[in-house]
């Protein structure tokens, strides 16, 4: 997501259904009390999980 990767691309890379992304990627918003993919991004970055 970090790399501005759609959603289906990010399924494809990990042979998994695009929905698997949408679903996994919805529950870490919601878990994180965050509102979107870009505010999951920054705290990726923020909590050094960008690799």
């Amino acid at each position: 997501m970090a790399k501005g990767l759609a959603y289906k691309q990010i399924a494809r890379r990990l042979s998994i259904a695009h929905r698997t992304v949408q679903n996994h990627v919805q529950n870490t918003l919601t878990k994180l009390h965050l509102h979107n993919r870009v505010e999951l991004v920054r705290y990726a970055i923020d909590q050094g999980l960008d690799g």
